[in-house]
């Protein structure tokens, strides 16, 4: 079984602000709560097999964050978690083949990370999820077949739990 760790990126800078919303990056407070969320989810022994992350930089500082908290040996960006189309991660995990521990963490944005989520969930978007900034969303994938509405939600916890 694979567990998938739906993870949004932290605090970034107000929306608008740049002219390039790609290059929009996690504020101080962003990077300070961000770490402290990596520091918690490393002490309750949580490590991924891989973290997949947008290219856009306040989601890859997220993943860097995470992976200097050495919460996984390996960081691969994925355009399409910056898309926000969960077909082409669905073509990918067909064809991974994880490690010992199988635990997977996709760090993106919303709302598509709690779309995501609805549709593993549920097999359909209720738009009942949604994914603070910094927060965990957990869930269990079946071993074989699509994880679309079959796969079961254990986590979702909004920041403030971990920072407490």
């Amino acid at each position: 079984m694979i567990e998938l760790y739906l993870i949004r990126h932290g605090l970034a800078g107000e929306f608008g602000t740049y002219t390039n919303d790609d290059e929009r990056p996690l504020t101080e407070d962003g990077k300070k709560k961000t770490c402290l969320v990596a520091q918690r989810l490393m002490a309750l022994g949580l490590q991924f097999d891989l973290i997949l992350t947008s290219p856009l930089i306040r989601a890859r500082q997220t993943a860097d964050i995470l992976l200097e908290t050495g919460l996984s040996p390996q960081l691969e960006e994925a355009s399409y978690l910056a898309a926000g189309t969960i077909t082409p991660w669905l073509d990918w995990l067909a064809d991974w083949t994880p490690g010992n521990q199988e635990r997977l963490a996709l760090i993106g944005h919303e709302p598509s990370l709690s779309t995501w989520a609805e549709l593993l969930a549920w097999g359909e978007v209720k738009g009942a999820v949604e994914l603070k900034k910094a927060g965990v969303i957990g869930l269990s994938l079946p071993e074989t077949g699509s994880p679309i509405g079959r796969s079961t939600l254990f986590w979702l916890t909004p920041p403030r739990f971990l920072l407490g």
